[in-house]
């Protein structure tokens, strides 16, 4: 018999058992919402790493040198590294934030 089971045997009156299946139902949205913010931080993981490998190439840099680019232009313009790194990743042209990190 698995833990829940167990747990919703021990009620011995409808309040106990509303009182169970209200945790139960607490823990389970509590588990969906880290899960669902655990796949925003991989996505958002990814289109930073995409955006290094660009920056890599387009400027002959090793990938910490782009990264610390990124993040440079993206805190001296005070942007957030996913929607610069966003920015890096959808368009042909460089953001005017990497262009000034670059240049100063």
């Amino acid at each position: 018999m698995d833990p829940e089971a167990d747990l919703l045997a021990e009620a011995s009156s409808p309040e106990e058992l509303q009182v169970i299946v209200r945790r139960l139902l607490g823990v389970t949205e509590a588990a969906y919402e880290r899960r669902a913010q655990l796949e925003q931080a991989l996505r958002t993981r990814i289109v930073i790493e995409q955006a290094k490998g660009i920056l890599a190439e387009r400027f002959e840099l090793d990938v910490e040198e782009a990264f610390a680019l990124l993040r440079s232009a993206a805190r001296s313009h005070r942007m957030k590294i996913h929607a610069l790194a966003a920015e890096v990743v959808e368009s042909r042209e460089t953001p005017r934030a990497i262009l000034d990190a670059r240049a100063g």
